[in-house]
């Protein structure tokens, strides 16, 4: 299904105004393929990035106000204490996150448990 619709991405107007994603899409295949074998619900909290762009965000404003670091210890270290505290200003789940819990146990039985939520 998903090659159908690549393939008609591909002959539509967008794909002949950007060749380059089809081509894109056609040579990292191997890559795209298994993303489908989850969930819709899964491959949504997978594809949504803004909560992974926001945490990159303030980590970056927290090290670029550092400059530079004596040893990479130092670096990891600021980092483990930026992240304890970014995380605990998280309140609320990510969106439709109880049905998304649902499908990563049915997906991932024992390595998932649902008290991990």
């Amino acid at each position: 299904m998903a090659a159908k619709r690549l393939d008609e991405f591909a002959e539509g107007p967008m794909g002949k105004k950007f060749p380059m994603i089809v081509e894109s899409w056609r040579r990292n295949w191997e890559q795209v393929i298994p993303f489908y074998a989850y969930s819709k619900e899964i491959r949504k909290m997978i594809y949504t990035t803004n909560a992974i762009e926001s945490l990159n965000m303030q980590l970056r404003k927290i090290l670029k106000t550092r400059g530079h670091f004596p040893n990479d210890e130092a670096a990891i270290k600021l980092i483990y204490l930026a992240l304890r505290n970014i995380t605990k200003k998280w309140k609320t789940a990510p969106r439709n996150w109880k049905a998304v819990v649902g499908q990563f146990a049915i997906q991932f039985g024992t390595r998932f448990s649902p008290s991990s939520n």
